[in-house]
């Protein structure tokens, strides 16, 4: 599914490696990137097969500014993800998700005006794209997810790009920024153990890129609305996973 949308599936990875596999949070996190790495680049890889042509010098300006606030903000969230609390990262990225979703599913059935920042000033593409780069970095180093959650939604409703040209463009921007995030944990000692990689990442990774490739290859046969739906679908059910687990866990 995540290949099909250009999510990596790590919002659901992550109730699943602290729920059903008992890992901290702290070492699901930089588990959850690694995997979130191979399925990116599965479904990347993927996606440029089945989109024949995409406007890279028009998306340019906003992916590349994207890239610069995510990396950024990454690598120093990355460096201080232990001072941070995970219960109020997790509400807030509850918040996020619910009213994104909310706002995708309504767009589905009733068009909303975007802001179609994609034909304005330059100067406005660099400075919105780069802020909320900045978002994005800090949310996926700090909980472990690429960053698709965020990425889509922007493109769409702040740049007016469609839904399947900017589920292409959140691979891309998600791709550096997760390198940046295990980077910076590897460099701070916070990464996983050999073992993990063989008995969690390898395992995970693979079946990620399953799901990434025929998500993939069924992207070109998905109404755009569709996709809004499914996508906004996810989000929310991703947000009540995180809810369920966080309330599993002061129930312990």
């Amino acid at each position: 599914m995540g290949g099909l949308i250009g999510l990596g599936g790590a919002e659901f990875r992550l109730p699943v490696l602290v729920g059903l596999l008992k890992r901290q949070v702290r070492e699901a996190v930089p588990i959850n990137l690694a995997v979130s790495l191979v399925t990116i680049i599965a479904s990347l890889l993927t996606r440029l097969k089945v989109v024949s042509e995409f406007p890279l010098s028009e998306l340019l300006p906003i992916l590349l500014s994207m890239i610069l606030g995510a990396v950024t903000s990454a690598f120093v969230a990355a460096g201080v993800a232990s001072r941070i609390s995970s219960h109020v990262l997790e509400t807030w990225m509850k918040f996020l998700l619910i009213s994104i979703g909310l706002l995708l599913i309504v767009e589905g059935f009733i068009p909303i005006l975007s802001a179609e920042l994609l034909h304005g000033p330059l100067y406005i593409q660099y400075l919105v794209a780069l802020l909320a780069g900045i978002l994005i970095g800090v949310v996926s180093s700090t909980l472990g997810v690429a960053g698709g959650e965020l990425i889509i939604p922007t493109l769409i409703f702040i740049f007016g790009i469609g839904v399947k040209l900017a589920g292409t463009a959140s691979l891309i921007i998600s791709l550096p920024t997760v390198c940046t995030g295990l980077i910076r944990y590897c460099r701070s000692n916070a990464f996983f153990s050999r073992s993990v990689t063989t008995q969690i990442v390898i395992p995970m990774g693979v079946g990620s890129v399953l799901g990434s490739i025929l998500g993939g290859l069924l992207f070109g046969f998905v109404s755009p609305n569709g996709l809004k739906i499914l996508l906004g679908l996810i989000l929310m059910y991703s947000a009540l996973r995180m809810f369920l687990r966080q309330h599993s866990g002061k129930l312990h």
